[in-house]
């Protein structure tokens, strides 16, 4: 596992006050892979108890825009979180209990899918998501757990 960034120093580089909100929202994140805001707001209470869910979501949307942190949104899903940045990865999403896996792109470079006719677009980014079933499901009978089922969400923090 990779050495967690200084993330006062991430904040001051990216023009950001560093704030108790921000570091905790961004720890959590990284316990957190494709954490929902809910799931965020709940590990920043551990450390934060007082804070408002409106800090979280003002932190979740500064952190993005500042590229510190990535939002994703597969069909049918509320928006997930990660931390992991900066480099050229994408998502698989498990069609029957929802957890979601980073996968590195298999060409390596930005971006790693070339349009066909990019219209005049100067493309720099291609967001791919490959949809199927997690090895969890497909060892057994279909799973009937919702996107908030305690189980489903111990396997995203696995993946």
């Amino acid at each position: 596992m990779p050495p967690v960034p200084d993330f006062s120093q991430l904040l001051r580089e990216a023009g950001l006050r560093v704030t108790r909100q921000r570091l905790a929202v961004l720890d959590s994140l990284v316990e957190l892979a494709h954490a929902d805001t809910e799931s965020v707001i709940s590990a920043v209470r551990r450390d934060l108890p007082d804070v408002s869910h409106q800090a979280v979501y003002d932190s979740l949307r500064t952190l993005t825009d500042a590229g510190l942190a990535r939002r994703i949104q597969p069909t049918g899903s509320v928006a997930r979180y990660e931390a992991r940045v900066g480099d050229n990865h994408h998502h698989l999403v498990c069609r029957s209990c929802g957890a979601i896996a980073d996968v590195d792109c298999a060409v390596g470079h930005v971006p790693c899918l070339t349009a066909s006719d990019a219209q005049g677009y100067v493309v720099d980014e291609a967001e791919v998501i490959y949809w199927g079933l997690c090895p969890d499901c497909t060892a057994g009978p279909p799973s009937a757990s919702t996107p908030d089922d305690p189980s489903r969400q111990e396997r995203q923090r696995r993946v």
